[in-house]
């Protein structure tokens, strides 16, 4: 028995990603869709499968050439795409000795194809058509008196009331001689034309998995289907018993659900479809990077037994990630009406897990993990943090024009000292309230992927300065106190250094979280991050008055103009 997967197509609803990579090469758990289809063709008997391939032809020859099973493949060239119908009478020689299926490359369904192929010989018809009940794509009438395959009408059918074509067909070689001359045509054109001579039949499939993965947000929710199934133990034809809900998103462009079977559950974080140097040949973009630092750094956080979701599985291109379920109590919700003692005690925890993610964390760590930087430098804290403060909260929220180089200064001076004295270990970048998770009794640390090298000081800053926790001078200082207590226990250090560049880091932090809120607020339009500005505002002015440097009085009057202007 043989078959043809038709895999020539541009796929344009995924562009601008089909333009590096054919559709038929997307993956699914790690595997491509191509290969979906080829094992299905060969568990249903099939000796010989053509593949017929125009654009990005030569990934998938290669595809075809690592593929164990090679000897029953053979990718056919189309100089030109030939379209469904001239896909299948350009092998028309090939295929003309017995009956054959034709499937779409984009599709993912586990139906039984030697069933298919049973009531396709049974029904005496030249083709019938894998149906199902879609909405989105019911365009077929059929006949549904009997059981079995039935007799296929027309092609126009209300949405309501029709069914549709999945792209799996089985075909009898006598249809080679209703097929126009012209080398380029559709098969559902003749199709159509075969109706009226009900040679055209239709087998309708109940319970199974089927997904057309034409565009970006099919080939992503089906990816999210996959591996939330892959991870509970489900069987494809019963991913509908996975309920998959969207959660809240944050600051970043990133999405979030929650996957539920039964009495477990899981988190899936969707990055983004991602294509890497070797996929586009050129630099990954940005969600690539991070999706690669999430994954790598996750698993080795969790290795050193730090307290981090555990990774249960991911596909790289789709950009999905499933992690375990730590809940929905981040550190801000969980102390939300507790007194300062309580707090402190939380608080205290936290410090305790931090330290060891940094001390921890940065043993056999791989810089080549990391996203934007391989440490936190003075070129980042110049670029990341202080350009970005001027950009995207000087210039973007307030809609000022002015120049980066007018306080150059005075950013040397804060990345010197920031650094000066650091402490370094592994360091989270981006360790507030709401990246902490509360669960079975202890913190978690989440969104780690911008995870490097650096000084703890920076983490203890992001964590004391948050602003989404309101903590008074008083518990910050305690706060602060015991930190050092407990960073005295693993090394010894001058606290006096410490603390020296602990302001300047709690200075850039203040930089770079007002230059996130004015970035999510007006480039992002995520709004509710703006009541977070004259809080972070005020901090950083306090904060340059306390430095008490008159080498920085410029910057903080700048400050203070600022927050004259806001009010």
């Amino acid at each position: 028995m043989k078959a043809l997967i038709l895999a020539a197509g541009l796929g344009t609803r995924l562009l601008p990603y089909t333009q590096h990579l054919p559709k038929p090469l997307f993956t699914i758990n790690g595997r491509p869709v191509l290969d979906y289809a080829v094992k299905n063709l060969l568990d249903a008997g099939c000796t010989k499968i053509f593949i017929n391939a125009h654009h990005r032809a030569d990934a998938i020859a290669d595809f075809v050439d690592n593929h164990q099973s090679k000897k029953h493949l053979e990718v056919v060239f189309e100089p030109v795409i030939l379209d469904t119908g001239g896909a299948i009478a350009n092998l028309g020689s090939q295929l003309a000795d017995d009956d054959f299926f034709v499937v779409n490359a984009d599709v993912l369904c586990d139906f039984d194809l030697s069933h298919l192929m049973a009531c396709h010989k049974a029904s005496g018809a030249l083709a019938t058509l894998l149906v199902h009940d879609c909405y989105r794509f019911n365009t077929i009438c059929v006949d549904q008196k009997t059981p079995g395959p039935c007799i296929v009408r027309h092609f126009s059918q209300a949405p309501e009331s029709g069914l549709a074509f999945t792209g799996i067909q089985a075909i009898s070689p006598g249809i080679f001689e209703y097929m126009p001359p012209e080398k380029i045509f559709s098969s559902i054109d003749v199709y159509k034309k075969l109706c009226c001579l009900e040679k055209v039949s239709a087998l309708k499939a109940e319970q199974f998995y089927w997904r057309d993965m034409g565009t970006p947000r099919d080939y992503q929710q089906t990816s999210r289907e996959y591996l939330a199934g892959k991870i509970f133990g489900i069987v494809p034809s019963r991913i509908q018993e996975i309920d998959i809900q969207a959660l809240a998103g944050d600051g970043s462009d990133r999405l979030w659900f929650r996957a539920r079977h039964r009495e477990k559950s899981l988190i899936l974080s969707d990055h983004g479809i991602c294509l890497d140097a070797a996929q586009c040949n050129a630099q990954p973009n940005n969600g690539t990077a991070q999706l690669h630092a999430f994954i790598n750094i996750g698993k080795h956080l969790a290795d050193k037994g730090i307290a981090v979701p555990q990774i249960l599985g991911h596909d790289t291109i789709s950009g999905q990630v499933a992690v375990a379920d730590l809940g929905s109590t981040h550190l801000a919700d969980h102390i939300r009406g507790m007194d300062e003692k309580q707090i402190i005690k939380w608080y205290q925890l936290v410090i305790d897990a931090l330290i060891d993610f940094s001390f921890k964390g940065i043993e056999a760590f791989d810089t080549a993990w990391t996203c934007q930087t391989p440490s936190y430098s003075k070129q980042m804290i110049l670029d990341l943090e202080c350009r970005y403060f001027m950009q995207a909260f000087v210039n973007g929220y307030f809609n000022r024009k002015e120049q980066f180089e007018t306080f150059t200064p005075h950013f040397h001076r804060i990345a010197d000292n920031a650094l000066r004295h650091a402490m370094n270990g592994l360091m989270h970048r981006d360790c507030q309230s709401k990246n902490i998770m509360l669960h079975n009794g202890r913190p978690w640390f989440i969104d780690f992927q911008s995870a490097r090298p650096g000084p703890i000081q920076y983490d203890l800053a992001s964590l004391l300065i948050d602003p989404y926790v309101t903590l008074s001078r008083t518990v910050r200082d305690q706060l602060l106190n015991y930190a050092l207590e407990k960073i005295g226990l693993n090394v010894s250090f001058d606290i006096d250094a410490f603390m020296h560049s602990f302001r300047y880091c709690c200075i850039s932090r203040n930089l770079q979280m007002l230059g996130a809120f004015g970035f999510l607020t007006q480039v992002k339009n995520k709004k509710q991050f703006e009541k977070y500005i004259p809080a972070a505002l005020k901090g950083l002015e306090c904060r340059l008055k306390d430095l008490n440097e008159p080498g920085m009085a410029d910057f903080t009057q700048f400050t203070q103009s600022l927050q004259g202007e806001l009010k």
